[in-house]
């Protein structure tokens, strides 16, 4: 991928070429086709692009038969702030505004539009001419980000064309409408990608027959941000490969019956104080679930993602007592993605699988296919069940990562360092009595990284268990965090020299410490 400094290398290469084409009586440049000559102009800001139409009649065709249009870097049109009490009138109509109906109003209809990309504040009249004007010229695809006064309607001229490939629409404030779904759901029979920011729907809470195979026969890729007041939502575009669902707090129900779909990204969503939410996955071909910071639903159905590889699982619950319902949603979502190859579990469900033991706790079904495994937990004695319950279901572990979350209400003892030898601490006792029970766990168990590991109980004493029974342990790696201020060097090499001296299982285990500045 080219980096920024190599793209600002390129781009004033090109301004020199086009210097020195004006200056030279040989214009090499002119002589190219224009198709290469569009792709090198696309490297360049569009108000550079427009002033090489004053060289010759030639560049001036090449201007006005431009295909990709980006007014993304016109200063004007740029979108500074969301003002929540809306968008001063004196922002709106901008000069990049005016520039960009310019540009369209001029272009002859025989020269189509392969990109349109723009990013103003106007008003809802010029943001649907604009879009009209793009229509006319069979546009492929359309990315806007606009703010206006008041909320306004989804520009109807883009549910009808034909040419349309890929639609990107994004509100800043306060965001738009969607007409009714029988208009909706007559058009975008070629749309391929779809993406909606800031829908209001505090007035059609329900999106159930929107996206279906009728109405995006096509649709390959869908992300839908912010749809306010979006209660259900149910997905069955057959076409559909990529899907990703953000910052819908609203939502209670959500149900995705896609053969095809592969990607799926669902972030902040769901009604943590709905009595009868739920989600459903139906999705066999499945390769990747990002499933971050969501409520805990009533229930969980994921069905047939038997093709899943890689999975993050992260629930964001508020400080009451986890209901049964909630905590039969957590185990069937879990069991849901039993078939995963790589796992990641954020912090909220590692304590969940320890909480609630007097209701008995969460049975997590075996993931006999797991060989990463990834746990971001504050580590502590509270936790201990949940990690064993986890170590237990995942028989064949390659490679453990566990990143310790600083928790300062969590109990953290500091390391016994002068009674190690003789002491039997409460942790080592509990991770000896698991030994038999992660008997499998223990002996596929090759790679270990810990970061955030510091000298208290609960981490040394888990580390020496892993030394004392991984068979086939490789390589252990130990990272701490330091402060640049940090002297206790001789207290971290006591530490180290002790770990050192612990029993070892595997005679090819090596530790390595790492240190990081905080």
């Amino acid at each position: 991928m080219e980096t920024r400094s190599s793209k600002k290398k390129r781009l004033a290469l090109m301004i020199t070429m086009f210097e020195h084409s004006a200056n030279d009586n040989e214009d090499r440049i002119s002589d190219l086709p224009d198709a290469v000559i569009h792709q090198i102009l696309f490297l360049l800001p569009i108000k550079s692009i427009a002033q090489t139409s004053v060289l010759s009649r030639r560049w001036k065709y090449i201007w006005h038969s431009l295909p990709d249009l980006d007014f993304t870097s016109l200063p004007s049109g740029t979108i500074k702030s969301s003002n929540k009490k809306g968008v001063n009138s004196s922002n709106n109509d901008t000069s990049g505004a005016e520039f960009i109906n310019q540009v369209l109003s001029l272009r002859e209809k025989q020269f189509e539009i392969r990109t349109l990309r723009f990013c103003a504040c106007l008003t809802f009249s010029r943001l649907n001419s604009l879009i009209r004007s793009a229509v006319k010229h069979n546009v492929q695809e359309l990315d806007i980000e606009v703010a206006t006064n008041d909320y306004f309607n989804f520009p109807r001229s883009v549910i009808i064309c034909d040419t349309l490939r890929v639609l990107k629409l994004k509100s800043r404030y306060p965001g738009f409408r969607l007409p009714p779904p029988g208009i909706m759901g007559a058009g975008f029979r070629s749309l391929h990608a779809l993406s909606l920011s800031r829908l209001i729907l505090h007035d059609q809470p329900s999106l159930t027959n929107l996206f279906s195979y009728p109405s995006f026969p096509q649709l390959k890729k869908l992300n839908l941000d912010a749809c306010y007041g979006l209660k259900h939502l149910n997905i069955s575009c057959r076409a559909l490969e990529d899907l990703i669902l953000e910052n819908c707090a609203k939502l209670e129900d959500l149900d995705v019956t896609c053969l095809k779909l592969e990607k799926l990204k669902v972030l902040s969503c769901f009604d943590a104080y709905s009595m009868s939410s739920s989600v459903k996955i139906v999705a066999p071909r499945l390769r990747n679930i990002f499933w971050s910071y969501n409520k805990i639903t009533e229930s969980s159905s994921l069905q047939n993602l038997t093709s899943l590889c890689e999975a993050y699982v992260g629930f964001f619950i508020l400080h009451e007592e986890l209901s049964e319902a909630k905590l039969g949603s957590v185990a069937n979502f879990l069991a849901g993605i039993s078939h995963s190859e790589s796992l990641t579990l954020d912090s909220q469900c590692v304590e969940i699988l320890s909480k609630n033991r007097h209701m008995g706790g969460i049975v997590i079904q075996p993931y006999n296919k797991l060989e990463f495994l990834e746990l971001r937990t504050g580590f502590n004695k509270h936790n201990m069940p949940g990690l064993a319950n986890l170590f237990r279901s995942s028989p064949i572990i390659h490679t453990l990562i566990i990143k310790i979350i600083d928790n300062h209400s969590a109990e953290r003892r500091l390391w016994n360092r002068d009674l190690w030898k003789f002491s039997n601490t409460g942790d080592e006792r509990y991770w000896e009595s698991q030994s038999r029970a992660l008997k499998s766990f223990l002996h596929h168990l090759k790679v270990v990284k810990m970061h955030g590991f510091s000298e208290c109980e609960n981490d040394i004493s888990f580390v020496k268990f892993l030394l004392k029974h991984g068979k086939n342990l490789h390589q252990m790696f130990l990272i701490t965090g330091i402060s640049r201020t940090s002297r206790d060097s001789l207290h971290r090499e006591n530490i180290k020299s002790q770990i050192m001296g612990f029993s070892r299982a595997s005679s090819n285990a090596t530790i390595i410490f790492q240190y990081e500045i905080l």
